[in-house]
């Protein structure tokens, strides 16, 4: 048997293992697909919801349900959708046995607008991978691949060739490769919490940021110092940040006991922050001490 039938082999028995766990989200072109994690439940990309209610459409094509959401995650691009999974099984899931790695064979498996089962078969390309979630938060340790996917197919899973799942899809980032969500026990508590109706709510500093290297050149042309930090080029009206202070042309340089070089690093910090948390600022050359409350 040659390497191509076996590829064809397997992708038959990805199709014929995971395809009747996946379902189409919504109406249309302009929604994604989803994938059964348990009976009742369905995970797939919060960008693809526009309210607490979803047409949920399973493999066959003959079957839709109204599914309630449960639980969204905004800026992690996460939701779980309650309906009536019917005969439709869970897609394999073991979080520990989940280990991408350069060059790990994936199957990227869809259901775009409802159109048929779409299977298409790549190569972890990078892990570790970060990007801009649709509310601007960074979304960091994403496996990158090179699966191709039809536009709706956001959403859906990757799975090794015994149809585990391994991630789920979510951004497109240039011809030919994509970002997909490891499915690891992170992500599984993520779901897991969201299924029980927790939706996380993130304290936000209320601030748009430059980049790096444009902070680093601001400063330089007006003969500041060098200086690590995120330079504000904007602070929301009666935000946290303009609340305690913050201006534009502030360089954040830590909050908490934490430096502050990328925007990863706030991202970390506003994470667990509670109530209130202390952000080091420079404003030209004198660094001040403010308290932002999330009250």
């Amino acid at each position: 048997m040659t390497l191509i039938d076996d590829l064809q082999s397997t992708v038959d028995q990805v199709a014929t293992a995971v395809g009747p766990s996946i379902v189409r989200i919504g109406r249309g072109w302009g929604r994604g697909s989803g994938v059964v994690i348990s009976a009742g439940k369905v995970l797939t990309n919060a960008h693809n919801l526009r309210g607490t209610e979803v047409t949920v459409t399973f493999s066959s094509g003959e079957r839709s349900a109204t599914g309630t959401v449960t639980g969204i995650d905004a800026d992690g691009d996460l939701a779980v959708v309650a309906v009536d999974t019917g005969e439709a099984p869970a897609v394999a899931w073991d979080p520990a046995a989940v280990d991408p790695r350069l060059g790990t064979p994936v199957f990227a498996v869809a259901n775009p607008a409802g159109r048929g089962l779409r299977v298409t078969f790549g190569l972890v390309s990078a892990v570790g991978q970060a990007f801009e979630g649709p509310r601007g938060q960074r979304i960091g340790g994403s496996i990158e691949h090179t699966a191709p996917l039809n536009r709706g197919s956001s959403g859906g899973p990757i799975v090794d060739s015994s149809g585990s799942l391994l991630g789920i899809n979510t951004n497109r980032v240039g011809d030919g490769f994509y970002l997909a969500l490891p499915a690891d026990a992170a992500l599984r508590a993520r779901v897991d919490a969201l299924a029980r109706g927790e939706s996380p709510s993130r304290p936000r500093l209320g601030v748009a940021l430059a980049p790096a290297h444009a902070a680093r050149r601001l400063r330089a042309a007006v003969g500041l110092p060098a200086r690590d930090g995120l330079l504000v080029r904007g602070v929301a009206e009666g935000g946290p940040a303009a609340t305690a202070g913050i201006g534009e042309g502030d360089l954040l340089v830590a909050a908490g006991d934490r430096a502050l070089v990328t925007p990863d690093d706030l991202f970390a910090v506003l994470e667990t922050a509670g109530s209130s948390l202390v952000v080091t600022v420079v404003r030209g050359v004198e660094e001040l001490s403010l308290t932002v409350s999330f009250a």
